[in-house]
């Protein structure tokens, strides 16, 4: 009987449950649009931007064309932007600038617009295409708009991403090099990437241990060439080694590389020598040999 009754009651608190509304719900099913607006605007402000969203995103279709309308998408824009849907942000913000671009918040708008993109910006690792928009949009705000009081903080997420890009280059330069006993092409795709890190950030921490790693690596392509390569990659090795020298001075790998220079030296010492025997077996005049008259 006692068991029933627990049954029975657990059963009138279900239906209850069920059956109730929250205030919030209510407001969604039966409010007026005004009073929609009004607590979407509340809820904004009191930081509940879930519901905030849910509203504005309702409101929105119905608004157009309306004085409200265009406080609605910046709102329904802020709220996807603190809950850190920063795709969703992005777009909307976007959306907002380009189609009140006389708006007081348009300014505001496009800032938010790169900074989605920025806190959207992958890690190092991965695929940098979005980082690479991220820096666009944001070198975009700062030059439609100088004298912004966000100027500086977008020169610094610049900055940043900068830095990612070149963790991301320096890591790729890196993979090939330790590849590269696996897979000796990897040594010349060691040796490019290198080159074209050192020409892209010449300002970076990196590049004292990456001017040292392309001598090595280029060192090692050129003892696994064949003969016809010889000459050009051992020649690429002392031209590497000399502005390993004249960058760094007093790289700690320096007496490493150097070794490697000598050697290429040497082989381009004998490889000149072979030149020079075989230009003189050309130039030999050809042996006359005598016929006798018949």
């Amino acid at each position: 009987m006692q068991h029933c009754l627990k049954a029975g009651t657990l059963a009138v608190v279900l239906l209850v449950m069920i059956t109730s509304c929250s205030p919030f719900q209510k407001l969604q099913k039966t409010g007026t649009d005004d009073q929609k607006y009004q607590a979407a605007v509340t809820y904004f402000k009191k930081g509940e931007f879930y519901r905030a969203g849910l509203l504005f995103e309702e409101l929105i279709p119905i608004l157009k064309g309306s004085t409200e309308s265009e406080m609605a998408q910046f709102y329904r824009a802020h709220c996807e932007y603190q809950q850190q849907n920063y795709q969703l942000s992005s777009f909307h913000f976007k959306q907002f600038y380009e189609t009140f671009a006389r708006s007081d918040y348009a300014h505001e708008a496009m800032y938010f617009y790169a900074l989605s993109l920025y806190k959207d910006s992958p890690n190092y690792n991965l695929d940098q295409s979005n980082t690479l928009t991220a820096m666009a949009a944001l070198q975009d705000f700062i030059n439609a708009h100088p004298q912004s009081p966000f100027r500086q903080e977008c020169t610094q997420y610049i900055a940043v991403l900068r830095d990612k890009l070149e963790l991301k280059a320096y890591d790729k330069a890196k993979q090939y090099y330790k590849t590269s006993s696996a897979n000796i092409a990897n040594y010349r795709s060691s040796v490019v990437s290198i080159t074209n890190f050192l020409r892209e950030y010449p300002d970076s921490k990196y590049n004292e241990e990456l001017a040292y790693l392309r001598v090595d690596a280029q060192y090692n392509l050129a003892k696994n060439s064949f003969a016809d390569k010889l000459k050009e990659r051992h020649q690429e090795v002392v031209t590497y080694y000399l502005a390993l020298v004249d960058k760094f001075p007093k790289s700690p790998d320096l007496k490493k590389a150097e070794r490697m220079y000598e050697d290429s030296r040497k082989e381009l010492e004998t490889i000149a020598n072979q030149e020079k025997e075989k230009l003189n077996q050309q130039q030999k005049p050809a042996k006359v040999t005598a016929t006798t008259a018949n």
